[in-house]
């Protein structure tokens, strides 16, 4: 899939590198055809890195995406420079009267704290009602799938004794979902969470569908009966390095934090990682664009 985006975008030169087709704006420009419009509200402390891996997600189909990104305002990022937010992003007050096919929701590291006590909360329940009237689809993922669950159908989340994380194994519930089409009956995923959702909960509101889960890891997938809204607990996204970058930065905080499981060959942190979930990832992201977004979405936004 060619992936438009900003030209001097940081992640363009990463994923040039790795031979990922980021198709520049003059060329988008001159193609006759309407690419999917997908906005990004990134929440994420380091926002370059989940840009690259959102893009790297992106990019298996044949469909030109056209990438946005959205930053919330009652929130002062300490961790992205104040030039790169005023050059690639914008502000839900700047896109609000415009539609979209898709749209994605990153989680955020504000887990322990009630939803209500995060400083943008208001701001971003105010943008997930507009997702309702003005996105095709929209994938939460992690912090923002259980952020979903409770402001559009009430869920709560609830503090694990310890946290979840490594690469865990899942099993697909529902192979008629075509979110989960073409997936192995088992497959692995990234987790890196202090909280969870209570499952029971889930199956009983009528309107959700658990597609799939761990037993180790809990609830992984889970969509509405509409595909409007699709929640994601964890970070298929994610790089090779990434819960080794985390590892070692919560060993630096003299937090003590568990080797990640299913990780390190032979659980030695001094081993590189193997890479085992970046097929699956690329595939649920795909099929997300396909029967989610561009199967439903009208051509004229």
């Amino acid at each position: 899939m060619p992936i438009k985006t900003q030209n001097e975008l940081p992640a363009r030169a990463i994923l040039d590198l790795e031979d990922i087709f980021i198709m520049d704006e003059s060329r988008a420009l001159a193609q006759d055809i309407r690419p999917l419009n997908i906005l990004i509200l990134n929440l994420m402390p380091i926002k370059k890195d989940t840009e690259t891996q959102l893009l790297r997600a992106l990019s298996n189909s044949p469909l030109q995406v056209d990438v946005s990104f959205l930053n919330v305002s009652e929130h002062t990022s300490k961790n992205t420079p104040e030039s790169h937010l005023n050059k690639f992003y914008q502000s839900f007050d700047e896109i609000k009267h415009l539609n979209y096919d898709g749209m994605i929701i990153t989680g955020a590291p504000v887990e322990k704290l009630e939803f209500e006590d995060v400083d943008y909360w208001e701001e971003l329940t105010k943008i997930m009602e507009w997702t309702n009237t003005h996105v095709t689809s929209t994938i939460h993922v992690c912090w923002g799938a259980q952020a979903g669950l409770y402001y559009h159908y009430g869920i709560k989340k609830f503090e694990l004794n310890e946290k979840v994380s490594g690469i865990y194994k899942h099993t697909v519930l529902d192979r008629k979902i075509p979110l989960t089409r073409s997936f192995d009956d088992e497959f692995y995923a990234p987790h890196s969470r202090y909280t969870g959702v209570d499952r029971r909960e889930i199956l009983e509101n009528p309107n959700l569908i658990i597609c799939a889960e761990s037993k180790e890891a809990g609830v992984y997938l889970v969509i509405s009966t509409d595909g409007k809204q699709i929640f994601l607990m964890g970070h298929p996204e994610y790089d090779r390095l990434t819960l080794n970058e985390e590892y070692h930065r919560d060993l630096g905080k003299n937090l003590n934090p568990a080797i990640p499981v299913n990780y390190y060959p032979d659980d030695n942190p001094e081993l590189f990682p193997k890479l085992t979930w970046r097929s699956h990832a690329n595939l649920l992201y795909s099929n997300w664009l396909n029967f989610y977004v561009y199967q439903i979405t009208p051509y004229n936004l």
